[in-house]
């Protein structure tokens, strides 16, 4: 393991004389990179990194997944992208499941911080990494002999969904792609399609039986009774696991409500398991469940997930705190959780819990929730499409030049959502059909105090 120290007393190597910048930012950045040499600090994190995952180190893994790649990112790598795979193998005796895992790494970093976004070729060669990893994963007779902390599998699943997302939103402005980047996307147009990505899910459901395993564990049984060879293996049970939660992600994306909610019907949200440790994973799935509710009119569901999920963040908010790329997804979802909860209270009236009320009083929310109740139904839109996912058509059109369709599905859901039966605007007052309030939580205990005082005062008369 290495110290703070070790980290300091590296350095880029001199890159000796050279012409100044011309001022061109990529002819610059391709300029310096051709005088680049790997910080020999860098070199040993590389090494020692493939050293514990060949060892299935999964604990020193995580530390150097969560807090050395990104302190040495900002050390060396802050303006540029990490070294490309042609640099790095060398280093790792090009061991093909790290280098693997490095490029998923590496482009996720590119994806996450890079200004502009991965060029296409960078979209493409992404894609055929992961094509790599989950062939090597799905396609073994046993069990590969892999380890990886939880915390890598939920994101590598998510960044998975997310780069399809990513790619399906650049795919459809074509009006602001060049000529060039319209070829590439019809040369390749079998990356990133969408039933690519539903077979690699439910190929990763399969393998692990995660449902058969859920479905036993929600019954009080032993879910490794029925996993499977595979299913006991850590590295398959938990791909199987998060990837359901990728399911219910696209599928929402895709409008598909009804089966977002169906491949979770064995996951108890509410309820804490061996499966359900990772934060970040709990968050994503009941943001997407809340809102999947919410378009299904499932309107006290909604409000029942949201709030525990934004309670949960409310006592676990320190550790969200610090500025990484996942900390400041999770925050926007808390704040479009907030959003969605405000709209359902609206059509489904009915108390929450003191603190969230007390959010909702603090922020600006108490406003927009005031405006929604009489009736403006721009509010109601604006709310809405802050907190909406951004959907995806699931039969995107053919590319052509000059058209722009990213927009489309976004209106679509937004007018389903505006076009509902259960409230309508009368002047100045808004209509709730066949709404029940529910009963306030105070007045409920103090009838069932009432009632036990009686029993005792019954049973103290009988025995005397």
């Amino acid at each position: 393991m290495y110290s703070s120290d070790d980290y300091n007393e590296g350095g880029y190597e001199s890159y000796g004389d050279y012409e100044p910048h011309t001022g061109d930012p990529q002819y610059d950045l391709e300029y310096d990179r051709s005088y680049y040499q790997m910080p020999e600090m860098v070199k040993k994190f590389l090494v020692y990194f493939r050293n514990m995952i060949t060892e299935g180190m999964t604990f020193e893994i995580l530390n150097l997944y969560e807090n050395t790649f990104p302190k040495l990112t900002e050390q060396y790598f802050e303006n540029t992208p990490w070294p490309d795979e042609k640099e790095v193998a060398p280093v790792v005796d090009s061991d093909h499941v790290f280098m693997i895992l490095y490029k998923e790494l590496y482009f996720r970093d590119i994806y996450a911080r890079v200004p502009g976004g991965p060029k296409p070729e960078q979209r493409f060669l992404s894609f055929y990494n992961y094509c790599d990893l989950f062939n090597y994963i799905l396609s073994a007779e046993t069990p590969v002999p892999l380890e990886l902390p939880d915390q890598w599998l939920w994101e590598l699943i998510d960044e998975f969904v997310y780069q399809f997302q990513s790619f399906a939103q650049y795919r459809s402005r074509t009006s602001k792609l060049s000529q060039a980047e319209i070829e590439a996307l019809n040369s390749e147009n079998k990356a990133w399609d969408v039933l690519c990505i539903l077979n690699v899910l439910h190929s990763l459901v399969d393998k692990s039986n995660i449902k058969k395993q859920l479905e036993v564990y929600a019954a009080g049984g032993d879910p490794d009774s029925v996993a499977g060879e595979f299913g006991r293996h850590s590295l398959y049970k938990m791909l199987g696991y998060f990837s359901l939660v990728g399911l219910l992600r696209l599928h929402s994306l895709l409008g598909d409500y009804y089966q977002a909610i169906k491949v979770l019907e064995n996951i108890e949200l509410h309820k804490k398991s061996q499966y359900s440790h990772v934060p970040a994973c709990q968050i994503s799935t009941s943001y997407y469940v809340g809102f999947a509710y919410m378009m299904m009119r499932r309107y006290a569901d909604a409000i029942r997930t949201l709030s525990s999920a934004l309670l949960y963040m409310q006592r676990t908010k320190q550790l969200f705190s610090s500025r990484s790329y996942q900390n400041d997804q999770i925050n926007k979802q808390t704040e479009q959780m907030y959003h969605l909860l405000a709209i359902c209270l609206v059509l489904h009236p009915q108390c929450v819990d003191e603190s969230i009320q007390q959010v909702l009083r603090e922020k600006n929310y108490h406003e927009k929730m005031f405006k929604m109740q009489y009736g403006d139904l721009g509010e109601f839109e604006s709310c809405f499409t802050f907190a909406c996912p951004k959907f995806l058509s699931p039969c995107p059109p053919p590319i052509e030049p000059g058209s722009n369709y990213g927009r489309d599905a976004v209106k679509h859901q937004t007018q389903v959502f505006m076009d509902e039966l259960d409230f309508y605007i009368d002047n100045d007052m808004i209509h709730i059909a066949d709404t029940k309030v529910a009963h306030r939580y105070g007045d409920f205990f103090i009838r069932k105090l009432l009632k036990f005082e009686e029993l005792n005062r019954k049973l103290h008369h009988i025995k005397i």
